[in-house]
């Protein structure tokens, strides 16, 4: 019997040859035909059920099923106006789910062990988050414990000062780390003393809230109007919204919940420079004003972003980290906030290097700002746009997320339905012309974080760097 040959592997004489993936690809009648991507649109929309109950709470439940499971988001927005407020509501994602007036934090989590279920909640300054799942039969008991969480809330002294004490440690050791300082500079630079810069709170706030003022922060903040509960997994989408109803009828406010304040438009300039004393690596982060997801000329953008670092394929990442070896690691993403968006480009590179890095960086904003795509790139970053879409809903969690995100900026299910078909469309044109709108380099403001008695002779040679 002939020994048996591995994929892409020829034997002789004891040798073993492997093929290249240009040999892989390639057939004797030419190159080797590649599947097609599934038709943007047809496949069927899960089947949804939405409501806004009496309290004013928006419900959506999608029938997903596949794993005997029921994914749960709830979206409360949680705009606040003083650094105080971001203190307070960090202390309360931390403790609001540590116990009721009628269950101990060892009774909420031994009722949501039972059904296969847990609760999570974190806050950011757009929203407060409560996250969880629980199996299919098991969600009257996690609507049940959420809210009892909601409407009665233990916050108590012992558990509020225990994570208080722990918060404040994080944040301490958090704020010696350079990408969060990298963060906290961008942030200032683009939005001032606006709440939404606000990512993490300063711990010398935290470490004076107490536990009346995070329950009072509830009372007036932990809201069902305005509110999203998106509900998905193996469940009756009717059923799920009459379990709801009925669960959270006691949930009420005499005022909806307060969105963040629209931040302030984000306008190019120069960038400014901090001083690391000593540090072996320098941290960039680059910020333009972007499109948000609802506006017409969204998926031109995206696509273009995805052509200049919104992926592994991308220009940026082919320029410092393939070709120059600048970076381990860069890319740039979209960000939103009610009203506003931002195309924000991050990198760390080392000290020696980091003017060069941010050279490149910005000489592959000005190419694709000036010069159209290639066909073949836009339908790259198409293929990626449609793929990581069809991935990230794939799942009964990823398809809450998402859905619970949309919520958070007024879009839904029917947005995220029809947003393949919008892709499909966009044209190479549309491309360059919101690379040429939107990335060019003079739109850019941020911040380069690092050693300037190294870096600052670089940074000032290329201009258009405030270095103190």
């Amino acid at each position: 019997m002939s020994p048996r040959r591995g994929p892409g592997r020829d034997r002789h004489e004891g040798r073993v040859e492997t093929r290249t993936a240009e040999q892989i690809g390639h057939t004797a009648t030419g190159p080797r035909a590649l599947p097609g991507l599934t038709a943007p649109g047809r496949k069927r929309s899960p089947r949804t059920s939405t409501a806004i109950l009496d309290n004013g709470l928006s419900v959506v439940a999608v029938r997903k099923p596949g794993t005997p499971l029921v994914e749960l988001r709830l979206r409360v927005p949680f705009g606040g106006r003083t650094p105080t407020h971001s203190a307070r509501a960090e202390l309360l994602a931390a403790t609001v789910l540590l116990g009721t007036g009628r269950r101990s934090r060892e009774k909420v989590d031994a009722d949501l062990a039972a059904v296969g279920g847990h609760l999570d909640a974190g806050v950011d300054p757009q929203r407060l988050l409560v996250s969880g799942s629980a199996l299919s039969h098991g969600l009257p008991t996690l609507l049940d414990v959420l809210a009892d969480a909601l409407t009665d809330p233990a916050y108590r002294r012992r558990d509020v000062h225990g994570e208080r004490d722990r918060l404040v440690e994080h944040l301490a050791i958090s704020a010696a780390q350079p990408a969060v300082v990298a963060r906290m500079h961008l942030q200032r630079t683009r939005f001032g003393d606006h709440p939404a810069g606000w990512d993490l709170p300063e711990a010398g706030l935290v470490a004076g809230v107490g536990a009346a003022a995070v329950r009072g922060l509830h009372r007036r903040a932990v809201v069902p109007a305005g509110s999203t509960l998106v509900l998905v997994g193996d469940l009756s989408p009717a059923k799920a919204l009459d379990l709801a109803a009925t669960a959270l009828a006691g949930w009420q406010g005499d005022r909806p919940a307060v969105e963040l304040q629209t931040p302030p438009a984000i306008v190019g300039g120069p960038l400014l420079a901090f001083d690391r004393a000593g540090s072996v690596q320098s941290q960039v982060r680059l910020s333009a004003a972007g499109r948000s997801r609802g506006d017409a000329g969204y998926p031109a953008l995206q696509l273009a972003n995805l052509i200049y670092g919104g992926y592994f394929s991308s220009r940026l990442v082919e320029n410092i980290r393939e070709d120059k070896g600048y970076t381990y690691s860069a890319g740039s993403n979209a960000e939103f906030w009610p009203g506003a968006a931002a195309i924000t480009v991050s990198f760390d590179t080392t000290t020696a290097s980091t003017a060069a890095a941010l050279l490149e960086a910005r000489y592959e904003l000005g190419r694709l700002a000036l010069t159209p795509p290639a066909p073949a790139e836009v339908e790259s970053a198409r293929n990626y746009a449609l793929g990581t879409l069809a991935t990230s809903l794939a799942t009964q969690a990823g398809y809450a997320s998402t859905l619970s995100a949309l919520a958070g900026v007024g879009l839904d299910g029917e947005w995220l339905r029809s947003h393949p078909l919008r892709l499909a469309e966009v044209t190479v044109d549309e491309v360059a012309a919101a690379a040429a709108e939107v990335l060019a380099p003079a739109r850019f403001t941020g911040v380069v974080v690092g050693d300037l008695a190294s870096v600052a002779g670089g940074l000032t040679a290329l201009g258009d760097v405030t270095v103190p």
